[in-house]
């Protein structure tokens, strides 16, 4: 399906399981405002509209909030597992995980420098680790590893296995690269 397509049924979908035509949803810091009568989802502090990847998975979260999440599970989804699966491992590899080791592969304690501007709490494993709340019930975990003599840097990122009753394969590895972009 075309970017345009998805769109419009995605805001269709929304249309349909939400009677409220103004929403507010926030993903990681960021505050979105969603209006249902012009099609639009706008960062307000910074007038920017949101782009059509990270708008679609507002929208699919929106719609599947309004029928009610999952719970979390507190067991952790690798996307390695899921990509293998789907076809979209070097995909989730080069757009999410090179950009998490590009941005913190020399500096792992960087990360938690989220946790002053997105909700989460810091973990003690591998050499650096945070869990940070992606949308409202959608928690993702980011671990970080320094190089050592044999290995360059590396990192990871893992959501709740809930994600899965949220969204669809495809939205979770954009969502993965969406949260590497946005940390």
């Amino acid at each position: 399906m075309n970017p345009e397509a998805a769109l419009k049924k995605a805001w269709d979908l929304l249309g349909e399981s939400n009677p409220l035509k103004r929403l507010s949803v926030r993903f990681l810091s960021h505050e979105y405002l969603v209006d249902l009568d012009t099609r639009s989802i706008v960062n307000p502090s910074t007038g920017a509209s949101a782009e059509d990847g990270l708008g679609l998975l507002i929208l699919h979260y929106l719609a599947r909030r309004a029928s009610g999440l999952p719970p979390q599970t507190g067991a952790w989804l690798s996307l390695s597992e899921l990509s293998v699966a789907t076809g979209f491992d070097n995909a989730f590899k080069k757009q999410a995980i090179a950009v998490l080791v590009d941005k913190y592969g020399c500096d792992p304690q960087g990360i938690y420098r989220v946790l002053e501007r997105a909700p989460g709490r810091k973990l003690v494993q591998a050499d650096a680790a945070i869990v940070v709340e992606v949308f409202e019930g959608v928690p993702a975990l980011i671990e970080l590893w320094t190089a050592d003599d044999e290995f360059g840097p590396d990192a990871n990122l893992l959501f709740d296995r809930n994600v899965t009753g949220i969204f669809c394969s495809e939205d979770i590895i954009v969502l993965a690269e969406a949260v590497a972009r946005n940390l």
